[in-house]
């Protein structure tokens, strides 16, 4: 994939070079390296230019990234692919339940990277995957994924400011408290890949805001369904950290687990998965600096339990 960058220097990006332009626009060290790797990919006045040039006003500097081959091991694969957003530095895609975001042992052709992969193929350019907010399998919603080196490394630096805002949709066990904060630390199950908890000794820091946004009691659903006594809570979460299962862990530590989560709540029996919906997305667009914000409703299998809910 091919993007050009044309930046026309004021008179405050005046008598610096071009790579403190480059650093103090978003351009980290690995895109650098690349640029002084590739001949012609840096052009001041529409002829070749080399970091250490000063710039001056008025000047149009001109970056080329281009990446050639696409991402290795990603099989394209003709799947389920919803657009929200796209332009040329950036996707914002709605993803489905049972769809892992990248391929793994067992996982070659099913994935998220699997879709897009396709997507570009059928266009014939060369794509590289670079997904910034990730998603479990069965978590549902909106995720970013980044076009070009730029995007990726201005967008992966918003992400550890915490400056992408992420909202969640849950369902889960009980009647929950209207609102509050879960901050406790989370770490690795001793001897388990997968299963996280509250760790307040050996644990990182994870803090997650709540709003109870519905409450049914038991006596709303059916009778054959084996909804807790208490019935369930449609939940609003914020997340300050991004720590593994990192709503998973907290609604279960405070008494509230997801429904249809087996890994933290095995006995559930509500849903073929865990109702957890990357619902809202707000950020500033890497490039062009305009506010972006994206919503999702929820997915039909959850919407059944709460009809009524319109986010």
């Amino acid at each position: 994939m091919k993007r050009i960058f044309s930046y026309t220097i004021t008179a405050q990006d005046s008598d610096q070079r071009i790579y403190d332009f480059l650093r103090h626009h978003g351009y980290s060290r690995h895109i650098r390296t690349w640029l002084k790797q590739h001949p012609g990919s840096v052009r001041l006045n529409g002829r070749e230019a080399l970091f250490y040039f000063p710039l001056k006003t008025g000047d149009l500097l001109e970056i080329t990234l281009e990446e050639e081959q696409p991402s290795e091991n990603i099989i394209p694969v003709c799947l389920p692919l919803h657009i929200i957003y796209e332009d040329e530095d950036l996707m914002v895609i709605d993803k489905p339940a049972d769809m892992p975001v990248h391929p793994s042992i067992g996982n070659y052709e099913n994935t998220l990277a699997n879709a897009v992969a396709w997507y570009f193929q059928q266009q014939n350019i060369p794509f590289v995957f670079r997904c910034i907010n990730r998603l479990d399998r069965d978590t549902t919603g909106l995720l970013i994924l980044a076009k070009n080196m730029l995007s990726g490394a201005i967008l992966s630096d918003q992400m550890k400011k915490r400056e992408i805002h992420r909202i969640y949709l849950a369902i889960t066990e009980g009647k929950t408290d209207p609102a509050g904060t879960i901050n406790r630390p989370i770490g690795r199950v001793d001897q388990s890949l997968i299963l996280r908890q509250v760790d307040p000794d050996k644990g990182d820091p994870a803090c997650t805001h709540y709003l109870q946004k519905c409450w049914h009691p038991k006596t709303f659903y059916p009778a054959t369904l084996s909804v807790p006594q208490d019935g369930l809570s449609l939940v609003q979460l914020q997340l300050e950290t991004g720590r593994t299962h990192q709503i998973r862990v907290h609604m279960t530590f405070l008494g509230h687990p997801l429904i249809g989560d087996t890994l933290y709540n095995p006995e559930t029996a509500l849903l073929a998965r865990q109702a957890l919906h990357s619902y809202r997305l707000a950020f500033t667009h890497p490039v062009t600096g305009v506010p972006l914000e994206f919503t999702s409703s929820l997915p039909a299998d959850m919407a059944e339990f709460f009809p009524e809910y319109h986010a």
